[in-house]
């Protein structure tokens, strides 16, 4: 039980980091409430089991070549800024009265899974980390153990899901509209910023091949 209960921590442990999900979440929940954040961290999850996937099924050679390093760092760029300028023009708009239930609740899964499934961090994260997990409980688990274990660093991600999606449509009752509008402010200059990053990590590795 204890074992299984370190590795739900890191779960946790790996979705906390804010980064662009959770800057996508806050700005989600405040706009739209619980169930859009909850949403956009789903398919961020989602994306993650699909590297998870990747990892256990050793595809990661061709993960790691340039082209599709290159693919991934730009076309992350591309959705970040889009995401954030859309929130940065949506922020004067949020209204608690009416903003709820105005974006398909497909709109923000797929934004989520997108902005995660693009983002070679995530990559490397998975690798980094599942992979030495891989390696390590490998050697003295059965296949079905390491099932067990890999779904509770997934319970880890959906518990820190369900966490945000609750914290930022939480703000929507405590906040005034001025507030809740430079909040969505901050996360959309957040995300426009880890878009920048995706950008020039991208035209770097571009100009080196």
């Amino acid at each position: 039980m204890g074992i299984l209960l370190s590795y739900v921590l890191l779960g946790l442990s790996l979705a906390a980091p804010i980064g662009p999900v959770n800057a996508a979440q806050l700005d989600r929940g405040i706009k739209y409430g619980f169930l859009h954040a909850w949403l956009v961290g789903v398919g961020a999850v989602v994306a993650d089991g699909v590297y998870m996937l990747v990892v256990y099924l050793g595809l990661v050679s061709f993960i790691n070549t340039p082209f599709i390093q290159t693919f991934l760092w730009l076309f992350g760029c591309f959705v970040l800024l889009y995401t954030g300028i859309e929130s940065l023009f949506g922020a004067g708009k949020v209204n608690l009265q009416k903003a709820r239930n105005q974006e398909p609740t497909y709109k923000a899964f797929l934004s989520g899974f997108i902005m995660s499934i693009t983002n070679p961090l995530t990559i490397l994260f998975w690798l980094g980390i599942y992979g030495s997990v891989l390696a390590k409980t490998a050697s003295t688990s059965t296949n079905s153990e390491l099932i067990i274990y890999s779904a509770a660093i997934f319970c880890g991600l959906l518990l820190w899901d369900v966490t945000m999606a609750t914290i930022s449509s939480g703000f929507r009752k405590i906040l005034t509209s001025r507030l809740l509008a430079l909040i969505s402010i901050i996360s959309g200059l957040s995300l426009i910023g880890f878009g920048i990053y995706f950008g020039i990590q991208g035209i770097a590795l571009l100009l080196s091949h």
